[in-house]
């Protein structure tokens, strides 16, 4: 056999170089390399991204620590001993990196590596449409992936940048000690989730959110249970009012509020969480030195995820659409198959998307809730299910929550879920998938489900639309008959 032809690392022509080592550039370095194709991958930080390092893992095992120190605090509930829990704050945080340090080598240079990818660590820049530089190194490629994620937004307040401030990207790794008073900038999913762990960690919590609601992009129901869940637990919730002013006085920290003009209050802390948004990572790569079009909200792409550049596709939250883990991989199996079949490209499908802010109890959703089908003026029916009718849900101490499907107006066909309850972004799947395969509740009524489960949720909003077909006209009849069927007996 003749010697190895392969070209060195970093030079001849790759098939594709990836901007980013997140869930789309990982997912598209390895289905890539995996299929045989010669694969580039740059990242200037953490292999993992956002996800592993800064988001939804070391955050999951926070919220798993706290929801057990707040089972023990609940003891009663269950017919035990009243007490409260002991635990150590670092120790919490401590626990929370080993658990991400586990499913890290997943994510770590050495597994690319052997899976046949070049890895290169350092900022990428574009210095033409076909070719990339890494410090001294030029990539040329056939295809360029952008997966460089996105970045906590800090807001315009006076002070903030002169002040210590966390954001998610820090709080998990810099935040050694227990703050006894925290406050937290944004009432969304981030400072939700981060607001009732800090709180069940004895931590002093205060959530300042512009808006009048928390969780402006749920269901208004949803939104308000969360709101009470976390108030009754202690969580001080000032929504609609905007921070204006942040400053530090020795080791103590202070941000000023307004609900309206003129009228300022300050709130003393020991830590401030910012959690009010993320802007993408355009900055720094020189598109328009490829001739890459973006804006604000990030890289433009068509239905391909193809750029203004059609050799040249983006992915996952650069993009700036569904800023989710999950999107980002969907994402990345549409580039992986486009890049290998370029003259029969697949489409992102966005039209069925999942997400779930993971609380206690959890917000999941699918499709439309009744806000956004009210603004887009779509016909719906509603089928609406709270938890204490859930047998399952009574005995787990569980009943805080509902369940809600949106039908189109005189079918079964779902247009969209929302569930609040515990494990809710596992329940919430059924109706995922009966979304995707365009299966109703008529089905999903005729379809056996576990008792006791929570899953049977899914089974009794069903059979609420079930029920409903029973018209007058229908119910006489069928009486008709049952008299009937009783007269021939003798």
């Amino acid at each position: 056999m003749g010697a190895d032809k392969s070209p060195r690392k970093g030079e001849g022509v790759y098939n594709v170089v990836i901007i980013g080592a997140g869930t789309a550039g990982l997912v598209t370095a390895a289905g890539t390399a995996g299929l045989g194709g010669r694969v580039a991958l740059i990242e200037r930080h953490k292999m993992g991204g956002d996800c592993l390092n800064t988001g939804c893992v070391p955050s999951k095992a926070l919220i798993s620590s706290a929801r057990l120190v707040e089972a023990i605090r609940r003891a009663p509930e269950w017919g035990l001993a009243k007490q409260e829990p002991r635990f150590d704050f670092e120790k919490v945080f401590a626990r929370m990196r080993e658990r991400r340090a586990k499913i890290a080598p997943h994510d770590s240079q050495e597994r690319f590596e052997s899976l046949g990818v070049d890895v290169f660590r350092g900022d990428a820049k574009f210095v033409s449409p076909h070719e990339v530089a890494v410090g001294r190194v030029r990539l040329r490629a056939r295809n360029f992936v952008i997966a460089a994620g996105s970045r906590a937004a800090v807001p315009e307040v006076e002070g903030l940048k002169d002040v210590p401030f966390h954001t998610n990207e820090t709080v998990f790794d810099e935040m050694r000690a227990k703050p006894e008073r925290l406050v937290i900038l944004g009432g969304g999913p981030i400072g939700c989730e981060l607001g009732q762990v800090f709180r069940r960690l004895g931590v002093a919590v205060t959530i300042v959110q512009k808006p009048p609601r928390l969780l402006e992009r749920e269901d208004a129901d949803a939104a308000g249970l969360v709101r009470r869940k976390l108030e009754g637990e202690g969580v001080r919730i000032l929504a609609g009012v905007d921070a204006k002013l942040a400053a530090k006085n020795d080791s103590r920290l202070r941000v000023w509020v307004e609900a309206k003009a003129g009228d300022r209050k300050p709130i003393g802390c020991d830590a401030i969480l910012v959690a009010s948004g993320r802007r993408p990572n355009t900055d720094g790569l020189d598109l328009e030195k490829a001739g890459v079009e973006y804006g604000e909200k990030g890289v433009k792409v068509n239905e391909h995820l193809q750029t203004s550049q059609p050799h040249i596709y983006a992915a996952g939250d650069i993009v700036g659409s569904y800023q989710f883990t999950h999107v980002a991989d969907a994402h990345a199996r549409v580039v992986v198959r486009n890049i290998l079949f370029p003259w029969w490209k697949a489409k992102f499908d966005g039209s069925v998307v999942p997400w779930c802010t993971y609380t206690d109890p959890e917000v999941a959703r699918v499709g439309l809730n009744e806000d956004q089908a009210g603004k887009e003026g779509i016909a719906y029916d509603l089928w609406n299910l709270p938890l204490e009718e859930l047998d399952r849900a009574v005995v787990e101490s569980a009943e805080a929550g509902f369940a809600k499907v949106l039908t189109k107006k005189g079918s079964d066909k779902i247009l969209g879920a929302t569930l609040v309850s515990e494990r809710a972004g596992d329940l919430l799947h059924e109706f995922v998938l009966a979304m995707k395969a365009g299966v109703g509740l008529k089905e999903i009524s005729g379809t056996i489900h576990a008792y006791p489960t929570f899953a049977e949720l899914a089974r009794k909003l069903a059979d609420q639309y079930q029920k409903q077909r029973l018209t007058p006209f229908a119910k006489k009849a069928l009486g008709w008959l049952y008299r009937r069927q009783r007269a021939g007996v003798r």
